[in-house]
């Protein structure tokens, strides 16, 4: 078969602008500016195919949370003139950034959910600018596993009515939102304690879970959770097959919740750079320490029960947090993530 025989149409592809700014700083590399990482974005080409949009994340120094409306429209005509357009926007809502723990003090819940508030309004205007078409507003519970685990039950109570008060803002401005499971959020630690939480809160239609591909992985491991691995301590990475099936069993639990996907790789050890929490390792998708069948291990997200496609996504993204930056700064990079994200609809997608 041609490759145009074979590539789906949907979902759209699109590129993350924070790792551009996660993991850097004072104590590693410089941010990357948010019009380079849309310029390197929207130069990447692979037969004839280019990325449709970019996933933002709403904070200095990319795009200001407190931007105004004339800042937004400039935003809009930035990206269109692009073109790309806007999928999901990242809320600030960790305590560095303006925001609060989740489960901290009615002061701390409160600076929170006015990250949401803010959020939320940005991702509206931006659809009322007609820029943006889908995506979600995506949250954490802005706290550590080694918080949480002082109380368990009554920090997890806390997280889910601050994710509910969440919610009650979102749907005021017509917005979803979706929490990002990782090793490094409190009551978000493990796939068991992230579907527990998104029972707590009980508003699917509103809240549900994004799935990133690396940080997902971990989950099989026990990290931070060890009474929930799926795959030994002793592993051995050579068993891809049965590495699929601990990574099917566990996207199979979150799948029902998933609104948001990230297309992903990870060589199996945890890391932190700058300010940012250790975390799944992200790395390039052609590593050869890479862990993950990317394409194989997209299924499991993208396909239900049924062997079918979910259709649940309209647009996939690429995440590769705490690259170098010479890495960042080379078109081959964004050239082979596209590459992959092509394989990815081509194998999962619909027409």
């Amino acid at each position: 078969m041609t490759m145009e025989s074979t590539t789906n149409a949907y979902p759209a592809l699109h590129n993350a602008m924070w790792p551009g700014l996660v993991g850097k700083g004072p104590d590693s590399e410089p941010p990357i500016d948010l019009d380079t990482m849309l310029n390197l974005t929207a130069a990447a080409k692979v037969d004839g195919v280019r990325f449709d949009g970019v996933d933002l994340f709403l904070s200095l120094p990319h795009t200001d949370i407190d931007s105004s409306d004339d800042d937004l429209a400039r935003l809009a005509e930035k990206i269109s003139g692009k073109g790309l357009r806007a999928g999901s926007l990242v809320a600030p809502v960790w305590r560095p950034t303006g925001g609060g723990s989740a489960m901290g003090d009615e002061a701390e819940r409160g600076r929170f959910l006015t990250q949401v508030r803010k959020a939320c309004r940005i991702g509206k205007k931006l659809r009322d600018l007609g820029v943006r078409q889908y995506g979600i507003i995506r949250i954490d519970s802005a706290a550590s596993p080694a918080e949480w685990a002082k109380d368990p039950a009554g920090n997890s109570r806390l997280i889910a009515q601050t994710f509910s008060e969440a919610c009650t803002i979102a749907e005021d401005f017509g917005e979803r939102l979706a929490a990002e499971g990782e090793i490094c959020w409190a009551g978000m630690h493990s796939w068991r304690r992230n579907v527990e939480l998104l029972e707590m809160v009980g508003r699917p239609r509103t809240l549900g879970f994004q799935a990133d591909m690396a940080h997902t992985m971990l989950f099989t491991m026990g990290y931070n959770a060890p009474e929930d691995r799926l795959l030994p301590d002793d592993f051995d990475w050579s068993q891809s097959e049965r590495l699929a099936e601990a990574y099917a069993q566990m996207a199979a639990a979150l799948r029902p919740w998933t609104l948001d996907f990230h297309v992903a790789q990870n060589d199996g050890t945890v890391k932190g750079a700058g300010s940012h929490d250790k975390t799944g390792r992200h790395c390039q998708p052609c590593d050869p320490n890479g862990k993950l069948d990317i394409v194989r291990d997209a299924g499991a997200w993208m396909r239900g029960a049924d062997g079918q496609p979910t259709r649940a996504f309209q647009h996939i993204c690429w995440d590769g947090c705490m690259f170098p930056n010479s890495a960042m700064l080379d078109p081959k990079t964004w050239q082979d993530v596209l590459r992959v994200m092509m394989a990815v609809r081509s194998a999962h997608g619909w027409n």
